[in-house]
């Protein structure tokens, strides 16, 4: 038996709606990434952009489980000494729920120009309007 290898570009792009309502973080970037990478299609292919279009919508309502959301801290570095800037979960779903969501589903995608391009097919909003009624989403549920 010879294994399926797909080769040229891949035209078939579907595009998905997916509720962020109540659902927990690491379930729906785990699911996100998946989809984005792929990996539910039988011609997935690890080195080629074979995913699908995600919108998500109500970014600001993901939760954590237990008592992550006031422990959980994201940290960046400015790029100056002794600027490690660092900010909980709770102050970053409030002010910027779509970097969260992007955080997360970015650190389950390869590191590389494939998951650069894969990120940009993620389209990530607050509430539960979006502009991308003419695509006709799929609702998926996760």
């Amino acid at each position: 038996m010879k294994t399926f290898v797909y080769k040229g570009e891949y035209k078939d792009r579907k595009w998905f709606l997916v509720d962020a309502n109540g659902k927990v973080l690491g379930r729906i970037a785990s699911r996100i990434a998946s989809i984005l990478r792929g990996k539910h299609k039988p011609i997935y292919t690890p080195h080629l952009d074979l995913g699908d279009n995600i919108i998500l919508v109500n970014a600001e309502r993901v939760r954590l489980t237990g008592k992550k959301a006031k422990k959980k801290l994201y940290y960046h570095h400015t790029g100056y000494p002794g600027s490690l800037k660092s900010a909980s979960f709770e102050k970053l779903i409030r002010e910027k729920p779509e970097w969260v969501i992007y955080h997360a589903v970015w650190g389950m995608l390869p590191h590389n120009k494939l998951g650069r391009k894969m990120v940009k097919k993620l389209k990530i909003y607050r509430g539960s309007e979006h502009p991308h009624a003419a695509q006709k989403p799929q609702v998926l549920e996760i």
